[in-house]
């Protein structure tokens, strides 16, 4: 049997053991088109040929920058890893400069594109770049090299000996990928991460979320974020047919097509589903309405492993016939578990997806810690709604005096590439700094309850944890984002954006008329109906926590503007300088 020890060998173990026809499907010009693990394995070698012929050496970095989750990205992976270059994916959305950043600071010597708007953005910068040779795209395009031509260079099989040594040499110690981390300040610092940190990732994660051959996944989370990334290496290892969704917004129709049993997730996705659900709900009548709602409060209630009595799990196999069986139907119908990360999942929506029959097994962890360093799992009593989990298999965590996680295993990053210093900030006596605030319950499983560099004191000297705040603040249909701010005040207050297409919606039903987003940001009824949204959500805070006051943002807060980063986390200091008027506004500055 092929062991894992380095990534490149997941193909070739899948190959022993499972040997799929449908690896991986990508769709082009509305057809699905499949790949097998051989011609997985035959691609990526034909992909370190060519790169040999292009004199990429071991070490050397190569960038790679998608749109979408596509075939081709995960076969130019294994071409990279296995001659012992280093893949250094970047997030698409950044900004020409950090574009310019990255590609520098890495030494990117190839750069491959997934279409023609990220081109336009390497391009843009292509004569400040230092190190880079060529561009190569994933489309077809006028300007651009077609990444076949790699492939064609390598389709002599006559240096697949000098393949094989590469391969040999490369040690589960080595570095494989460089990520760039989207900072909410600051300049973004690169990740190391070796072979060993995300195979033992996969390996530790596989004995938590069990999946087996025959199975399909849905993916469409940025894979190059690690969240994504190990869970496709996961995918690989467990023999799992990986269909790549088109896009965010195709999820539902391509879902319908493909029929997944797994799909990762993140909150705001079933944020924007629960919703979309709620609001069809909404349009109900009579005892179709009565029902549907019925069901909602039912599946608000939810715990797992039938705790809540033998009449509630009665009514709640009436309520999954009646009316959750169409909720999975709306994505496939055939989903059995969903696996979330990147941001704290809001308990309802844990509650209300797993009565569904879809739970919902959060996890936790970070980009320096390949990610996983807990997750929950259905068996051994691991799912607790509101936490993250056991740690996995491996890994230790100690809560400091502060109460800062801890995290300490070989899932722990080597350091940020050509930075000592930040390095040693946050790597202390063997362990790494989170920079999360937690505490494991008697059961062993991890809960979150803050940022560390985000609470903040008040001018009455009371700390408050704003995430807390912002999670429950969420809940409420009217609010799209919001950032509870207050640090040094002498109350909390919070910017929010609204929901912007809720908002238009009851407006129109409450004959509000406005011209701009700026007009009704600031009409009474509609300060009054956020009030209302503002003091239910207090209701669950204590005196010194509640937010005081809070003011309409005219603007939808977005990666492009700034307000957020690639994974969609708050940049505060952003947020703030932005709308300084409105917060000067809140404290009589």
């Amino acid at each position: 049997m092929h062991p894992v020890t380095r990534l490149f060998d997941f193909p070739y173990y899948q190959l022993e053991n499972h040997n799929l026809q449908t690896t991986f499907a990508t769709k082009y010009d509305g057809k699905w088109v499949k790949t097998s693990t051989q011609e997985y394995i035959d691609q990526a070698n034909a992909i370190s040929r060519g790169l040999l012929r292009m004199g990429v050496k071991p070490d050397d970095k190569i960038a790679v920058i998608s749109m979408t989750n596509r075939t081709e990205w995960n076969i130019l992976d294994i071409g990279v890893l296995q001659i012992g270059a280093q893949n250094v994916p970047i997030y698409p959305t950044i900004s020409e400069e950090d574009y310019e950043y990255v590609l520098n600071h890495s030494e990117a010597k190839y750069c491959f594109v997934s279409c023609d708007d990220v081109l336009k953005k390497v391009l843009a910068i292509s004569g400040k770049t230092k190190k880079l040779k060529d561009v190569f795209s994933f489309d077809e395009l006028e300007n651009c090299n077609h990444w076949s031509e790699v492939l064609e260079k390598g389709k002599d099989g006559s240096n697949q000996d000098e393949v094989e040594a590469r391969k040999t040499n490369v040690q589960p110690d080595d570095l494989a990928t460089l990520i760039y981390t989207s900072g909410t300040t600051g300049k973004p610092k690169g990740v190391m991460l070796t072979h060993d940190n995300i195979v033992s990732n996969v390996i530790a994660s596989e004995r938590r979320v069990p999946l087996t051959g025959g199975t399909t996944a849905l993916s469409f989370l940025p894979v190059c974020h690690i969240f994504e990334r190990m869970i496709l290496y996961l995918y690989q290892y467990c023999g799992i047919q990986i269909y790549f969704a088109e896009g965010l917004d195709k999820i539902a129709v391509n879902a319908k097509e493909v029929n997944p049993h797994v799909m990762t997730v993140v909150p705001r996705l079933l944020e924007k589903v629960y919703d979309a659900i709620v609001g069809k709900g909404e349009e109900l009548e009579g005892i179709k309405r009565k029902l549907f709602f019925w069901a909602v409060d039912l599946g608000l209630r939810f715990e797992p492993y039938g705790k809540n009595g033998w009449w509630y799990e009665k009514r709640l196999g009436i309520a999954r016939k009646l009316i959750f069986s169409k909720w999975k139907e709306a994505l496939g119908g055939e989903v059995e578990l969903l696996v979330s990360g990147s941001a704290a999942l809001q308990p309802r929506l844990g509650r209300v997806f797993g009565a569904a029959g879809m739970p919902v097994m959060e996890g936790y962890g970070l980009t320096e810690t390949s990610p996983v360093i807990s997750v929950n799992e259905q068996a051994n009593a691991g799912w607790k709604i509101g936490t993250v989990g056991r740690v996995i298999d491996g890994v230790e965590v100690k809560i400091a005096d502060d109460g800062e996680i801890l995290c300490k295993g070989p899932n722990v990053m080597k350091g940020y590439y050509k930075d000592s210093k930040k390095t040693a900030e946050v790597l202390k006596n063997g362990y790494f700094h989170t920079g999360d605030i937690g505490e494991v319950d008697a059961d062993g499983i991890l809960k979150i309850t803050d940022r560390k560099k985000e609470m903040f004191k008040t001018s009455g000297g009371k700390y408050v944890a704003p995430q807390l705040l912002e999670n429950r603040f969420k809940q409420s249909r009217f609010i799209e984002q919001i950032m509870v701010v207050g640090e040094g005040e002498k109350m909390p207050a919070a910017l929010i954006q609204p929901n912007f297409e809720f908002l238009y919606s009851w407006a129109e039903g409450h004959n509000i008329t406005w011209g701009e987003n700026s007009d009704i940001c600031v009409n009474d009824k509609v300060i009054a109906r956020f009030q209302e949204e503002v003091d239910l959500a207090n209701e669950d805070f204590s005196k010194w926590e509640k937010v005081k006051q809070f003011r309409l943002t005219p603007d939808v807060w977005s990666v492009d503007d700034g307000h957020l980063t690639p994974t969609m986390k708050l940049r505060r200091k952003v947020v703030k300088e932005k709308y300084v008027d409105l917060y000067d506004d809140i404290y009589g500055h």
